[in-house]
């Protein structure tokens, strides 16, 4: 190094030390560099003190543009890109910090119908002498985006108007990029695309009428899926599954389905139509299988037809099933039951992730009936369920579950064993075999037509993806009302993971009635 390199160098220092202290907070640093040429090679030497860091003394961030006087959508925007500032008063102010609070505002913004907001201005007023910083942000909200046409691209088997019956808004609608989301997961999970990717175009001068971008790749039609796995309600399974999501060329799915565990055998064969523009989807099939659950031997064919909107959060079913029930019990007469099941559904999840919630809740409620003259005996039936997810701090959170149903009937002969009711296990009270709550008759554990169940669950978080959990369990099935409070209890301790397809669980429970701690573990939610 030649010695006008070498003094360049020194006399940089000091200014780059600076910025760099600077950057993390540190304005009132000092920097100092030594240079002793007798050493060889020379030693420099570069001290710096960093000194009091510098904190954030007051926020402003404000909005023009169209969102300041617009109700409800502006207001609601305006708030979450104030209620997520990350640099808020009191923390250290950082140049990377300070950038990434301006990115996330204006992504708040973006998120809304203003796809266009942007960053008008922007001022951190630093005081290195009282340690202060003074932040002022201007969001230029840019007008409400309106959804127009949809560009698709991609397509070579299916036409546009396939695509476009799987979105959550319609044209004229304003944008929000929930909905964007939501249409591309739906896309995704429905079976008929490798790839999505939707965009809507940001060009202030289209917002009224602003094209949304559709670009797809088509997944192969038809897939043969076969394995082995264990559970520690059913031990061990085995399955094979053959699906073709354009049978007869219509976009119509058809799966075969074959499944053989210890306690469950079955075949299933179903035909699911593409959604029509109103966003429903009708599916008919038929199914034969086989239980064999606390001595009792049940055989079940059924053929059904349901109709359902694709909305997630607010769903409506309703269908129509015809049952052929036969009821073996180790202790006990045959019985059997045949049943025209007319039913409807109605589920409501207010949650913040359909995948792995963390706040929020779900309802569903579901009412039928056994026609009379075309059933073995008329009934009626009727369940809800309720679960909600609460946060207790950013590491600890909170599930709560309550469910009850009832099949209102004379008795329970007559009425297929698929529509009774028997819990215990893995998904319902923690601490019991499989289906082992219900009707004890002799060795036998038979379906009842009532049951209640009721479920707490507190979470501790490592991190993002490991915890640990303690819960609790009650519940019961039975043929009375007055039986419902003869509660089976159930309570442990478990591990959860977090994955892509829902949580994954692995509890050691005990059951307080048999005295007895039994392993569960389970990947996945259903609500």
């Amino acid at each position: 190094m030649t010695e006008t390199l070498l003094e360049r160098l020194v006399q940089q220092a000091p200014a780059q030390a600076r910025a760099a202290a600077d950057a993390e907070g540190h304005f009132s640093s000092v920097a100092e560099v030594a240079v002793d040429r007798s050493a060889d090679p020379v030693v420099v030497t570069l001290r710096v003190t960093p000194g009091e860091t510098t904190r954030v003394r007051s926020v402003r961030v404000s909005v023009t543009g169209p969102a300041a006087d617009d109700r409800p959508d502006g207001a609601d925007a305006i708030a979450r890109a104030r209620d997520g500032w990350m640099l808020p008063t009191g923390e250290v102010f950082r140049n990377r910090d300070w950038e990434s609070a301006k990115a996330r505002a204006v992504d708040a913004m973006r998120a809304s119908p203003y796809a266009s907001a942007a960053i008008a201005q922007s001022l951190a007023d630093v005081d290195p002498d009282a340690h202060a910083a003074h932040l002022d942000v201007e969001i230029a909200s840019g007008p409400p985006f309106t959804i127009g046409a949809l560009d698709v691209r991609g397509l070579e088997r299916y036409p546009a108007s396939l695509v476009r019956n799987f979105a959550t808004a319609r044209r004229g609608d304003r944008y929000t990029r929930e909905a964007l989301d939501t249409f591309v997961r739906r896309l995704d999970a429905s079976g008929y695309f490798a790839s999505v990717h939707a965009e809507i175009d940001d060009d202030p001068a289209q917002a009224g009428d602003a094209t949304v971008r559709v670009n797809v790749i088509e997944a192969p039609t038809r897939r043969v899926e076969a394995g082995v796995g264990f559970s520690t309600d059913t031990r061990w399974r085995g399955n094979f599954l053959w699906r073709d999501v354009d049978f007869a060329r219509r976009a119509i799915q058809f799966t075969f389905d074959a499944r053989v565990d210890t306690k469950e055998q079955g075949v299933q064969a179903r035909f699911v139509e593409p959604p029509d523009a109103r966003g429903w989807r009708d599916s008919w099939g038929a199914e034969l299988y086989r239980t064999d659950i606390e001595n009792l031997v049940t055989r079940t064919a059924l053929a059904a037809w349901r109709r359902q909107s694709i909305e997630e959060r607010r769903q409506l079913a309703f269908g129509v099933a015809y049952y052929l029930d036969q009821q073996h019990p180790q202790d006990g007469e045959d019985v059997d039951a045949h049943a025209l099941f007319v039913d409807g559904a109605w589920t409501r999840r207010e949650v913040d992730d359909l995948v792995s919630p963390t706040r929020g809740y779900a309802i569903v409620v579901q009412a039928g009936a056994g026609v009379p003259g075309v059933s073995s005996r008329g009934f009626g039936r009727a369940i809800a369920q309720f679960q909600a997810w609460r946060p207790l701090g950013s590491d600890n959170s909170m599930t709560f579950r309550a469910e009850a149903g009832a099949v209102i009937a004379g008795a329970r002969e007559g009425v297929p064993s698929a529509l009774l009711f028997r819990i215990g296990g893995d998904s319902t009270v923690r601490g019991y075999a499989y289906q082992s709550l219900g009707v004890k008759q002799g060795g036998t554990v038979l379906p009842g037509r009532y049951y209640a169940l009721a479920s707490a669950e507190a979470v501790h978080w490592f991190n993002g993806t490991f915890g640990a959990a303690v819960f609790v369990d009650a519940g019961t099935a039975c043929d009375t009302p007055r039986d419902l409070g003869s509660l089976s209890l159930g309570y442990g301790a478990g591990a959860r993971v977090r994955t892509p397809i829902g949580p994954f669980r692995i509890d050691l429970a005990y059951g307080q009635d048999n005295a007895t701690v039994r392993l569960h573990f389970s990947v996945g939610l259903a609500f």
